[in-house]
């Protein structure tokens, strides 16, 4: 296909890509999710209609409260012990009932210790109460980036319907998961780097140290970029929250965890013993999916990892609006995670929103149009991909991670509309003459 050719395909798409359509899509796709779970979730009990357990998900963090809160801190990571827990809860009138559904313990014990308050209650209780604050929560972190996002505050509909219609958010609600408290954290970070402090930024995304696949890129991409303020506050806040953690537990509830991490991929393998690789949405997951040969797939994930957290460090290092710095930091943290689910994708929803307000800005309409087409289109696809994970099982193809890898490749690109100041970081101090020189000559 000419590049001419190219070029009027990809018009074509972005044009078609208008608020009426992409709102009649999201009513479809919202429409069409919360109508399955309202059906599935229908029948009584602890179990839905596929025969699941209801909120299944927060069923490790549950247990994991209620042994702290029983003084059995020492059993926290002992597996069968969670698996006994389970049943108890699962079948109270018949514990030793059969059942194929493994639910590893492989979360921080400071995570349990913030559910105590609920270990109180029966499960159900429980979780209903957990998913009502997360679901508000995640409005909530939706509503504080939507306010800063002018030319998006006259879409308030259109932005309620795509928070609802977003996939990760069905899957979070269903599984009662905890991924709103990794958004909390990134809308904490942007609000804090919005307001120039750099170190309290840092300091909040140090506090993902809960969960520590998402603090693979992140310090790497502070460091290339020389931000020193921002790492100081990740080392900070990340060593205190283990400090405490270690204080609290000990040393040998602390080592028991960090086995279980060492080990993770198995754990993480008995929990979904066949839906593991297709639910993740990370560069590990898609080289995995599609390469046969473990070695060679583990190299690939490497290599593509260190390309990802180069481009993310030479984009926040630019001078590029943070709109496109944050979120080629969230995306550079999902791609390395290695182990990222699709619950966990709901981090994504702040670039989605800071992205959106951009492009319909003033600096946007500087881009070369064909890049501006090429991130609208790629924004519409990294949104909607993650619903079609299951297809994998035969495709072998994960198709949410090429469009997040080249969203943020686009907004690299996208930096050489930039003043001088990207030029004199890449072609060196003369670059500045000669562009002032040849904006005399036009």
């Amino acid at each position: 296909m000419s590049a001419w050719a190219t070029s009027e395909w990809l018009r074509s798409a972005a044009t078609w890509l208008t608020p009426r359509r992409i709102r009649a899509h999201a009513i479809v796709l919202a429409v069409c999710l919360w109508g399955v779970c309202a059906v599935d979730f229908a029948t009584p009990g602890l179990f839905d209609r596929a025969g699941n357990i209801k909120f299944q998900d927060f069923l490790q963090f549950y247990i994991s409260a209620r042994l702290i809160a029983e003084g059995r801190t020492s059993q926290l990571f002992d597996q069968q012990v969670a698996f006994d827990e389970m049943r108890a809860i699962v079948y109270p009138d018949n514990p030793s009932h059969p059942t194929t559904v493994r639910l590893p313990t492989v979360y921080g014990p400071q995570v349990g210790l913030l559910f105590v308050p609920l270990a109180h209650l029966s499960f159900p209780v429980a979780a209903r109460v957990w998913v009502a604050f997360s679901v508000a929560a995640y409005f909530a972190c939706v509503y504080v980036i939507w306010r800063r996002c002018a030319r998006l505050r006259d879409r308030g509909s259109l932005v309620i319907i795509a928070t609802l219609a977003f996939p990760p958010f069905f899957h979070f609600f269903v599984r009662g998961q905890i991924s709103v408290l990794l958004l909390g954290c990134f809308a904490a970070t942007f609000l804090a780097f919005r307001a120039k402090r750099n170190w309290l930024g840092g300091f909040a995304l140090g506090l993902l140290v809960f969960k520590p696949q998402f603090l693979i890129a992140i310090p790497l991409v502070f460091l290339l970029a020389r931000a020193r303020s921002a790492v100081a506050g990740t080392i900070v806040s990340g060593a205190a929250q283990l400090g405490l953690t270690w204080m609290y537990f000990g040393t040998s509830v602390l080592r028991d965890y960090f086995g279980t991490m060492v080990h993770l991929s198995r754990w993480m393998r008995l929990a979904e013993p066949a839906m593991a690789d297709v639910q993740m949405h990370s560069l590990r997951a898609f080289w995995t999916l599609l390469i046969p040969w473990p070695q060679t797939a583990l190299g690939l994930y490497v290599l593509s990892s260190m390309v990802v957290i180069a481009i993310a460090a030479a984009t926040w290092k630019s001078s590029a609006d943070l709109p496109v710095r944050f979120s080629s930091l969230i995306l550079a943290a999902v791609l390395v995670n290695p182990h990222l689910f699709v619950y966990d994708l709901l981090v994504v929803a702040p670039a989605f929103l800071l992205l959106a307000d951009w492009i319909s800005g003033e600096a946007a309409q500087r881009l070369h149009h064909d890049r501006l087409d090429w991130i609208k289109l790629l924004l519409y696809l990294a949104f909607l991909l993650p619903l079609f994970g299951p297809l994998t099982q035969w495709t072998h193809l994960q198709l949410s991670v090429p469009a997040f890898a080249a969203l943020l490749w686009m907004l690299w690109r996208s930096l050489d509309w930039r003043s001088g100041v990207d030029r004199r970081v890449s072609l060196g101090p003369g670059a500045h003459k000669l562009a002032a020189e040849q904006s005399r000559v036009v």
